[in-house]
């Protein structure tokens, strides 16, 4: 199948790309520079800002992967939203038979942060036009170069105790990237993944206090953790921005989402794919991996 690829150059997008060539695809990596892009795949122009620029960009595509995300911004919700209607219409006008789209986990019958409010009206807006979409919501990802990833090592690297707001003890549901990326091809071509939405995870549930602890112990780093209730978002993304290359926008945004439960509910992405995703541990072990090599050839 002949896939364009949103978000190619990203986090996810650029572990696709090369799964999908793998797996025998035609792949499309849409890029804003495509003279400077040297991952897999074909490059082709394309910018969520320019609906013209994405009539061409889709118009020899048979289905699309939508990986796009503005949280550097603050005003994240109102550009993702404008980008997924351009995605949308310039899909169905390319007569596209399916678009997948990565969002976040999180109970719909919960307050939704911002964040995982915004990922939500973006799986809307991608359908609204008629195009198929197929969902996979995940919660933690795991993998070098993911922000929040990016965040827990770096706060376990950095401070080996740490005072934390009340979101430490919030559950969630980590899944290793190169996991997320196989589950994400799976459910390109597979009839009985058209139109649905799916929940991702790793085996574990942890809650935030427990990664960050686990982490530490395979580092062989001391960590003290000291919850402090009364701290605000605010002042939490203002301290991550101090001791983490994290963006106070962006830090804001994972911060309000922490205090949502992100776990999976429904496995139901077994009848599509039916491996055992690898455990936190493991995931923590390859993220390091990847990162020590990536050093050494830079």
């Amino acid at each position: 199948m002949r896939v364009l690829v949103a978000g190619a150059s990203g986090f996810v997008g650029s572990r696709l790309c090369r799964a999908l060539e793998a797996a025998g695809h035609d792949v499309l990596a849409m890029t804003r520079h495509p003279a400077k892009y040297a991952g897999a795949g074909k490059a082709v122009r394309g910018d969520v800002a320019d609906a013209h620029s994405l009539r061409e960009a889709l118009e020899n595509a048979e289905a699309a992967y939508y990986l796009v995300h503005s949280l550097d911004s603050a005003d994240f919700k109102r550009r993702d939203a404008d980008a997924a209607r351009a995605f949308a219409r310039a899909a169905a006008d390319a007569r596209l038979r399916r678009i997948v789209y990565l969002g976040g986990l999180g109970d719909d019958g919960d307050a939704l942060s911002e964040h995982l409010a915004s990922r939500r009206e973006v799986e809307r807006l991608l359908a609204e036009t008629g195009v198929p979409v197929t969902v996979l919501r995940a919660g933690i990802v795991v993998g070098h170069g993911g922000t929040s990833w990016e965040l827990t090592r770096q706060l376990v690297e950095h401070l080996p105790a740490m005072v934390t707001p009340r979101w430490v003890g919030t559950r969630t549901q980590p899944i290793a990237v190169a996991d997320v990326v196989r589950y994400l091809v799976a459910v390109l071509d597979h009839p009985a993944a058209e139109g649905r939405t799916f929940e991702i995870g790793g085996p574990e549930v942890l809650a935030y206090r427990d990664m960050l602890q686990r982490l530490a112990a395979i580092e062989g780093r001391p960590l003290v953790i000291v919850p402090v209730p009364l701290l605000s978002p605010r002042l939490s993304s203002y301290w991550l921005s101090l001791v983490t290359d994290i963006d106070v926008p962006t830090g804001r945004a994972l911060i309000d989402s922490m205090a949502n439960e992100v776990v999976v509910r429904d496995d139901s992405i077994r009848e599509i794919a039916g491996f055992e995703p690898m455990d936190y541990d493991e995931a923590v072990l390859r993220a390091l991996g990847e990162r020590a090599k990536s050093r050494r050839t830079a």
